[in-house]
């Protein structure tokens, strides 16, 4: 599972579509819904966005102690992974990950959605070649929210977010109805806000990102380890140095497991000691020279600093305010240019 190639749209402009346009999924409508599982209930571990409940996977993951360029992850063994699909000519087409938060919530990178797009949710799958997947749902989009900067401390909707000092490369997206869970569809939980893993902590990344620079988009689901780099590490001159904030979070590193583009949105997923898994990272970036390069990890949005916005975006009562800007390491990121957006696009 390797990074993928860059992606240079931000929010409100229409992605570039390259030759190789991902996954064609059937021309059916975005509330297309296909082969629900029954639901199942299981121990209730912890609470997520609004006190919705996430559950352990009722299809453990199979963890390697070491991951070379990443595998093929067991059918339904994330079942919070979602596939962001845009519509193109009577076709759907992969385009980023996403993890499920609540019923009704995905989490994603603000540069993979377009206000000028129209979009799908597609959860439960394991095989993106595979239409009519057992257990796999697709849900349609009834509003997209980035955490966007603007004028002063990030305003909701306003100008390009890699610009900003901010950089908040995070969104939510509201499905046009609530999804049930089951067997192959769970929420993730969220980290304590201000959580800060330490280094070298092991983690996965999943996705249908290409699986090497510049290579096809992966058909089955991935998971690849990549343990946390800190950010006194990351941030060394030789490593990402001033473009990493205190906001991100590094894992990798080593030249030969990384994310890649399609993998852009999808989850950096922990496990606690306590067994429970928490959806610590946004897949954001990668080193523009390629997807595996020593000392260029791949950089999440780091989701702890955003706790108190994801929950006031999904209070019912409440209109998007849009994101705070968190007070660490808030310096100044240089163009899209010096890295690559990690979107299939």
């Amino acid at each position: 599972m390797g990074l993928r190639s860059p992606c240079a749209h931000s929010v409100g402009q229409s992605p570039r579509v390259s030759s190789r346009q991902g996954h064609s999924k059937v021309p059916s409508s975005p509330d297309t819904i296909r082969g629900l599982s029954r639901p199942t209930t299981a121990p209730l571990l912890c609470t997520t966005m609004l006190g919705a409940v996430c559950l352990v996977p009722a299809v453990p993951p199979q963890l390697s102690s070491r991951v070379v360029g990443g595998e093929d992850a067991v059918a339904h063994s994330w079942p919070w992974q979602i596939s962001l699909q845009y519509s193109r000519s009577g076709s759907w087409y992969h385009t980023c990950g996403g993890t499920l938060i609540a019923p009704q919530w995905v989490l994603t990178a603000a540069h993979c959605i377009s206000s000028y797009m129209t979009y799908r949710v597609v959860l439960g799958k394991q095989d993106l070649s595979e239409d009519d997947e057992p257990g796999s749902v697709a849900v349609g989009v009834e509003k997209m929210i980035p955490c966007s900067p603007g004028q002063g401390p990030c305003s909701h909707g306003q100008g390009p977010w890699f610009l900003s000092p901010c950089s908040n490369d995070i969104a939510l997206i509201k499905l046009a109805e609530e999804v049930q869970e089951t067997d192959t569809i769970r929420t993730s939980c969220l980290p304590a806000a201000g959580n800060i893993l330490p280094n070298d902590y092991p983690c996965y990344v999943t996705g249908w990102g290409r699986i090497r620079t510049n290579g096809p988009l992966a058909d089955a689901l991935q998971q690849a380890l990549l343990p946390v780099v800190d950010y006194e590490t990351c941030s060394k001159r030789d490593w990402w140095g001033s473009l990493v904030l205190e906001t991100m979070v590094c894992a990798g590193g080593d030249g030969v497991v990384s994310g890649c583009n399609g993998d852009s949105g999808g989850p950096l997923n922990c496990q606690r000691d306590d067994g429970i898994w928490e959806v610590e990272g946004i897949v954001s970036f990668g080193s523009g020279l390629g997807c595996n390069v020593a000392k260029k990890p791949t950089v999440f949005t780091r989701v702890s600093a955003y706790i108190d916005w994801i929950n006031e975006v999904g209070a019912p009562s409440s209109a998007p305010r849009g994101c705070s800007c968190p007070t660490e390491g808030l310096t100044v990121t240089p163009p899209v240019s010096f890295r690559q957006k990690m979107s299939a696009n």
